[in-house]
């Protein structure tokens, strides 16, 4: 709606811009007098104004009526002060048993897959016709069926997201680049078809398992329930189960590692280019309790990144991403010095290990060269043997063998292992051999230990959001034949994935209070749950942020500048940590302060620690009410009930004939005693009831006031809502449906407004900050760059007792149209005090400016419609900077450590996509072709293969990248009810006033508009990205957090077979099978 103002110009005309100029004139170069606000008007105003409003928030809210409920039942209810230390190892203790009913689940997987392996005999010609996950259900022209795609029956599975499953069977999954009728992966498939009745099984004993899967040390995949695999637009399927984190940690133990890479002259061209995706591929299996560096030589010596001199970073992703960019920057030149290069990294290795720091367990060092002219004995026996603790694998990159033999004898003389690689198809193949010698000493040693990965997104499983985050727990399967005993046989790993959200199930909400949370961390200080936590960036689009997997709590809890907090709970300790928060709310733009009590345990049998906040005051309270159940199902029976869907008042997933429940349906079953098997929570069950009981008079006082035609004649009030302490919420319509303004209040997709697993409603959480009594205003912000909301909400808490100890039972509140809002204001700020009727101001004038703020500083009204939304500080700089200086408002400093900047980078298509595996891949197709067709040897393709696959023109590309950013939030100071004031400017004085509306957030600011004072800038809320100098950057790659390393290690193991040492291994000989489908692909383009 435009304001007065919009009304009032037309009518000016002409006359006000003469009375301008004859001002003007008659004042010449005297600075103009400041205009004087009074401060009573205004005052009128503001009374008028919030006497008017409250009346109708309260009346159509029903608070006074559901404050008296509930001071009825006073006597009755029992206040608790909640124990949260004794609350968090209870929190524990489930989330304890329920990962052990997981990890139970998973090793009945690995005793069945080493029995079958036992009993299985490998035969060379096994001709076996499995279900291939890519080929399923595929037929020819001709209607037939292909050869691995038989009929494999999909349906809808609500338990799977809907996704077409086949809750019978598994089916089996082979990387691109491997052929699915390898002998090795037919045996593979064929013994392990054992785990179909096993997987079943698992499902039917624990029906809120989801995937479960066996990953085979030859490549395949086999997961359950089954489902159908569709490549990208390339035809490539690029998942390999070796590469992923839960294959590598059950695989191996932690390792500290040092990557040697030849670049001298010799390394020129395709060489250096498949040398580098070598080191790209051994990143990939390196995970968070893993320790590593990156040295490139010829006759000198260079770290890629020269900062990390001399010691290891950790191998997260962030500082992986970090190497791999550098990467780019390495050429060929001069001689290969390998002896200087092998004494830096048996330094770096054995001054890293006295630190204390890394691994403590495997140490080993990657070789990538086309050749060494020596063994180097003298330098082994110097600083490794006889003991051999530093591994050495050796990568020969090229077709010569000339100097095979010495590096094949480096790694046979230092248990590791030598392999060849002559293109970048045979890249991945190669570099998976160094984690089967790696995970030798724990197959020897039979130790299946259990491990649990950091959080990741599962995107088959996607919700509404986008968003599913999983943990999976594996456990490694061993060969457990006699013959192969020394040889430490890996056949895989077997895994189940847990969602996050089974977590949250475990947690009473309700008994954290408004603003409390629970969240858990991993052994590396890494979040594994937080309601801060935002793994996704550009809302809409789903995209996941490159190091959401790795964000560490103290990126959230930035406040606890020592890391007191973190520390503790990596060092797996119980206790009790204070220390006053700024939270933020409302897409980041509000923020509340508050002193937040933290309490802290670490979950046995996990790496993980579980931590409770509650916050102090009403937060750390607790009451029980008590009705009847025959009371309590009478009230929860009306249709506008309903309750928070994430909450777990029964396990509705427990049997299978319970997930269509809802929550609500679920407890009336429950109540009536026709499903035994439900499994509730008594306790929280027995308060929905009580809350039931105490807000089911508002129904009928709603309904009376939407049946009463001469109350909200114009419509303007469209919503009333209520919610509780324990979930409940109901809502009113006072117009239909389809009229409302705003379409997605409070459904399923308004997640800021409904009760979630982590929070509680927007509204709910900032009138639980208000004093009570009152009620507070505000426009929801939208998701775009523009804000133009419709809507104002308001909304007030109900507090059990009068005072600060009490709970917040439940708050309640409407929505109206922000037209009628505005209209009110308008009317309120016409009145004047005086006899005559002759106002001395008015909003109205030229002269003067009005708007209404909010305790945040939004503009709620002006004069410009368009300002709607705007921080006022944008508006009127000079006003907002000056009630700062005087304390009316105050800024606080906000820090987001999960930020997306944007940034330009200069790119090169080629090179971008010879650092995927994949890309590469196709490109060395391109490669091969070329090579059989010409018959050219390598060297002379340089020039056509950086032409034509990386030598393209470097162009600068916006990208968004993890960045941290510093940003304002602004609150007023509640005890400043009204000021006026005077702002000195260049060639004017600009006057103001602000004055408080009552029993609300809201402020009535009326400005001297004469005066522009355009010398201040404005004040924006705007982030600005927290630039390090190379200083910095480099002081924080080398800073070391506190972390706790697994409890086992397996690095050697006296009857290992360290003969077993490699030799030139190449896809070759089957390359025509495996690359038919993608040259047909290729030459089709």
């Amino acid at each position: 709606m435009a304001g007065p103002g919009s009304q009032r110009r037309a009518s000016r005309g002409a006359s006000a811009l003469l009375a301008a100029a004859l001002l003007y004139a008659a004042l010449g170069d005297v600075v103009r007098s400041e205009q004087q606000i009074p401060l009573s008007v205004v005052k009128l105003w503001a009374s008028a104004f919030g006497g008017e409003i409250k009346s109708i928030a309260a009346k159509y809210s029903g608070s006074q009526l559901l404050q008296k409920k509930y001071k009825e039942y006073e006597k009755d209810v029992a206040i608790e002060e909640i124990d949260g230390l004794q609350l968090v190892k209870k929190l524990a203790k489930n989330m304890e048993e329920m990962f052990h009913k997981k990890s139970e689940a998973v090793r009945r997987l690995v005793e069945a897959a080493e029995e079958a392996h036992l009993k299985h005999e490998f035969d060379a010609d096994l001709q076996y016709e499995y279900f291939n996950a890519v080929l399923i259900n595929e037929r020819d022209k001709d209607g037939n069926f292909l050869e691995l795609g038989k009929e494999f029956i999909l349906a809808p599975n609500d338990h799977f997201n809907n996704l077409p499953v086949n809750i019978s069977l598994s089916d089996v999954q082979v990387p691109t680049n491997m052929y699915n009728k390898d002998p090795a992966i037919v045996n593979g498939v064929y013994w392990s078809e054992s785990l179909n009745k096993v997987f079943v099984d698992n499902f039917d004993r624990d029906p809120s398992l989801i995937w479960q899967y066996f990953g085979s040390a030859k490549g395949f995949f086999r997961q359950y329930p089954g489902i159908k695999w569709e490549p990208d637009e390339n035809g490539v399927i690029a998942f390999d189960c070796r590469n992923r984190k839960w294959y590598i940690q059950a695989a191996t133990s932690p390792k500290d590692v040092v990557i040697l890479v030849d670049v001298s002259g010799s390394m020129k061209g395709l060489r250096l280019t498949i040398a580098k995706q070598t080191v790209s591929s051994i990143l990939d299996t390196l995970g968070d309790d893993d320790f590593f560096n990156i040295i490139a030589y010829n006759e000198e010596l260079h770290y890629v990144e020269p900062c990390l001199n001399g010691t290891l970073v950790q191998a997260d992703r962030t500082n992986k991403e970090h190497f791999r960019e550098h990467l780019d920057k390495l050429f060929a030149k001069g001689i290969g010095m390998l002896d200087i290069a092998l004494n830096e990294a048996f330094n770096i290795l054995s001054d890293f290990n006295h630190t204390g720091q890394g691994s403590i367990c495997i140490q080993a060092i990657m070789l990538i060269t086309d050749g060494a002219v020596d063994t180097y004995d003298t330098i082994f026996a110097k600083y490794n043997w006889p003991d051999r603790k530093v591994r050495i694998f050796t990568y020969l990159i090229g077709r010569e063998a000339a100097f095979a033999d010495n590096l094949k004898w480096m790694a046979c003389a230092n248990k590791g292992f030598f392999t060849q690689i002559s293109t970048l198809a045979d890249v991945q193949e190669n570099v998976m051999e160094y984690l089967h010698v790696l995970s030798r000493p724990k197959v020897i040693d039979q130790e299946h230990d259990v491990v649990w990965t950091e959080a990741y997104i599962d995107s088959t499983l996607a919700d509404d959001q986008g968003l599913v985050l999983m943990t999976t727990v594996a456990m490694p399967v061993f060969s457990k034949q006699n013959e192969t005993r020394s040889k430490g046989i890996l056949l895989g790993v077997v895994g189940t994935d847990v969602p996050v959200k089974e977590l949250l199930k475990t947690i009473p909400k309700y008994k954290l209070g408004i603003h409390g949370y629970a969240f858990a961390i991993t052994n590396n200080g890494y979040i594994l749950t937080h309601p801060e936590l935002r793994p996704l960036y550009e809302e809409g689009k789903k995209r996941r942020k490159p190091n959401y997997s790795s964000v560490d709590l103290s990126e959230v809890e930035w406040e606890d500048q020592d890391d007191v907090l973190r520390n503790a709970m990596v060092n797996r300790k119980t206790g009790k940590f204070s220390m006053e928060v700024k939270k933020t709310v409302d897409k980041g733009k509000r923020v509340l302060v508050m002193t937040n009590d933290y309490y802290y345990t670490d979950i046995k049998g996990t790496p993980f620690s579980l931590g409770v906040a509650l916050s102090r005051g009403h937060g750390k309270y607790f009451f029980r009410g008590n009705v009847t159940v025959e009371e309590g199902l009478h009230d929860l029976e009306h249709p506008d009930v309903s309750l928070a869907d994430e909450w777990s008042y029964c396990n509705t997933d427990l049997h299978p004939e319970h997930r269509h429940l809802s929550q609500l349906e679920a407890i009336k079953l429950y109540l009536k005693g026709k499903e035994p098997l439900l499994q509730c929570d008594k306790e929280l069950i027995q308060e929905v009831l009580f809350d039931a009981v105490v807000s089911a008079p508002i129904e009928a006082y709603w309904t009376s006031l939407a049946l009463n035609k001469s109350e909200n004649s114009d419509k303007g009030v469209e919503v009333a809502f209520l919610g509780t302490r324990t979930g409940l919420s109901r809502i009113n319509l006072f117009v239909g449906a389809e009229q409302l303004t705003n379409q997605d209040f409070l459904k399923a997709g308004d997640k800021e407004n409904i009760f979630n697993a982590d929070h509680f409603p927007l509204w709910y959480r900032r009138a639980a900050e208000q004093i009570p009594g009152s009620f507070v205003y505000s426009i929801p912000f939208s998701t775009g760059t523009v804000n133009k909301s419709n809507v104002v909400t308001a909304s007030t808490s109900i507090q059990l007792l009068d005072e600060r100890k009490s709970p917040v039972v439940a708050a309640v509140g409407i929505q109206m149209k922000l037209e009628f809002f505005q209209r009110k204001f308008w009317t309120a700020s016409r009145q004047c005090a005086s006899l005559d009727g002759k106002c001395s101001i008015s909003c109205d004038d030229e002269t003067v400016n009005c708007y209404l703020i909010d305790n945040n500083g939004f503009i709620l009204v002006s004069e410009d419609y368009t300002q709607t939304g705007d921080f006022f500080g944008e508006v009127e700089g000079a006003v907002m900077n000056k009630l700062l200086t005087m304390g009316s408002f105050k800024r606080i400093t906000l820090y987001d450590y999960q930020a997306m900047c944007r940034a330009n980078k200069e790119s090169s298509d080629g090179a971008q996509g010879l650092l995927d595996p994949y890309n590469a891949f196709l490109a060395a197709v391109k490669w091969i072709m070329t090579e059989l067709v010409l018959f050219l040897v390598e060297f002379n393709l340089c020039s056509w293969w950086h032409s034509d696959m990386t030598a393209k023109a470097q162009k600068l590309k916006q990208t968004l990248e993890p960045c941290d950013t510093e940003y304002p939030a602004f609150v007023s100071e509640r005890t400043i009810k009204e000021t006026s004031g005077n702002i000195a400017c260049e060639d004017c004085s600009k006057s103001f006033v602000i004055q408080q509306i009552p029993s609300s957030n809201l402020f009535m600011v009326v400005v001297d508009s004469s005066c522009l004072c355009e010398s201040v800038a404005p004040i924006t809320m705007a982030p600005i990205e927290i630039r390090y100098n190379e200083s910095l950057k480099c002081e924080r790659l080398k800073a070391q957090k506190i972390r706790r390393r697994p409890e086992s290690c397996h690095g050697f193991h006296p009857e290992e077979n360290a003969r077993e040492c490699g030799g030139a291994r190449s896809v070759q000989a089957k390359m025509v099978l495996i690359l038919f489908p993608l040259l047909l692909m290729f030459f089709s383009r």
